[in-house]
């Protein structure tokens, strides 16, 4: 079973992760769990996760996220394939596009973990983004836009399930 973790305040990233579920291609099965309600055992148990979190306002984590960030900087990552999955506005805040990923991913990678999946920037229109990876040319993982791109949304997940379901 891989636990896939995320935040979600107006449900978008909820909808998200239970589009990922449903179009999973895997045999293990995925366990959704809501940042609020993440117990340690189901990160220590598991061997691959998958994170979305969405960015607030000024480039902040969602509001669940904040609450458990301490708890969650404690996790121990070591050995594990993460994949991630950010949401953001690239028009409204493009300066802070997917920041909070790019924050998780920080967090994540200190405490050991693999990152896997990232995500081009081709189709995307921002100013800056802490979710960039070193070269400047992807995202360290899925980028999704729900407010100016939420066409994309279904054939970028696939598309990205595709790629990252076997580096998991």
């Amino acid at each position: 079973m891989i636990p896939l973790i995320y935040g979600s305040t107006t449900g978008n990233t909820e909808r998200v992760a239970h589009l990922i579920a449903e179009c999973w291609p895997g045999d293990a099965p995925l366990k959704l769990i809501a940042i609020d309600s993440l117990v340690d055992s189901d990160i220590e148990l598991a061997e691959s996760v998958i994170i979305g979190v969405p960015t607030w306002n000024f480039g902040e984590l969602q509001e669940d996220w904040e609450e458990v960030w301490s708890r969650f900087c404690e996790i121990d990552f070591y050995g594990k394939r993460v994949a991630l999955f950010g949401l953001g506005d690239q028009m409204g805040y493009g300066e802070w596009f997917l920041d909070a990923m790019g924050a998780v991913a920080t967090q994540v990678s200190q405490k050991g973990a693999t990152l896997v999946g990232e995500w081009p920037i081709e189709g995307y229109e921002f100013e800056s983004s802490k979710a960039l990876k070193p070269c400047g040319t992807a995202f360290v993982g899925l980028a999704l836009d729900e407010d100016s791109q939420s066409f994309e949304t279904r054939d970028r997940v696939e598309r990205w399930l595709n790629q990252v379901y076997p580096q998991l």
